[in-house]
């Protein structure tokens, strides 16, 4: 089993910034993708931001230039580090890695962000 723990989220101001973290613990044997969701109230879960272990990463059009997505391999570790937040970027985010075919998903971490 795979399990990953969200950490970071919370309340800022328009325009401020948080750092997201999910670390995996478990059956690790070799991360291929990792990335990061979110769902705002009433909406669908929708892609943010994904990196592969190539470093390669993609971005939602709304989040490049904002967001930062990396990992830290040794920690089996992926970041977020979002930057100029918007009062729409309030959601559940959700961090999820990809292995050996099979995905996972953390439990979310709430953000919120204020006008």
């Amino acid at each position: 089993q795979v399990q990953l723990k969200e950490s970071g989220g919370g309340l800022v101001q328009a325009g401020g910034s948080l750092r997201l973290s999910c670390a995996a613990s478990g059956s690790i044997f070799s991360i291929d993708v990792m990335g990061w969701y979110r769902q705002a109230p009433g909406n669908q879960r929708e892609f943010v931001a994904t990196i592969t272990s190539s470093d390669y990463t993609n971005y939602e059009n709304s989040v490049k230039g904002r967001f930062t997505i990396s990992r830290d391999n040794a920690k089996n570790t992926v970041y977020l580090q979002m930057n100029g937040l918007k009062p729409e970027d309030t959601a559940v985010y959700y961090c999820n890695i990809g292995q050996r075919g099979m995905y996972y998903w953390g439990q979310g971490t709430q953000v919120t962000v204020s006008s």
